[in-house]
């Protein structure tokens, strides 16, 4: 993933969830990730993209069954968002910053970083709002994918 910050490149758990990594796989193929941003930073805590709309508040073409797993919410675990119900991931994400054990077998983990921990610290340093939305806006020139199994 090629950001306004640098590069990210992530590695998927596509055994742990696999409607999940498909549908990222799928997003990122069709270019639906291309010109996005991370809307919401939070210090400690994660930095969320994905959102057609730019606010949290856009879907994508297709929602998805949660795919809870024992993977922990650890530095650089993607993770999706979602609404309140367990079976709303759509298309944003979140990449840790810090760790989150609460939103353990909550929210789908569905990858890590394989480099990139200094792009995530970048954009957290980025100044916000009083809604964590970056002043400046953290784009997501173009996702694609590198390698696949």
């Amino acid at each position: 993933m090629t950001t306004s910050a640098g590069e990210i490149l992530i590695g998927l758990y596509t055994e742990d969830c696999p409607e999940t990594t498909g549908n990222f796989l799928k997003l990122v193929d069709d270019g639906f990730y291309n010109g996005l941003h991370f809307h919401r930073v939070i210090k400690d805590f994660m930095i969320q993209g994905g959102c057609p709309r730019g606010d949290g508040t856009g879907n994508g073409p297709r929602t998805l069954p949660a795919e809870f797993n024992s993977k922990k919410h650890l530095r650089g675990v993607l993770s999706m968002a979602r609404s309140a119900s367990p079976d709303s991931a759509s298309c944003q994400f979140f990449v840790m910053h810090g760790v989150a054990t609460h939103l353990g077998n909550k929210y789908t983990a569905f990858g890590k970083l394989v480099s990139g921990l200094s792009v995530v610290d970048a954009i957290i340093e980025t100044p916000r709002d009083g809604r964590d939305k970056p002043n400046t806006r953290q784009s997501i020139f173009k996702a694609s994918v590198i390698i696949t199994d």
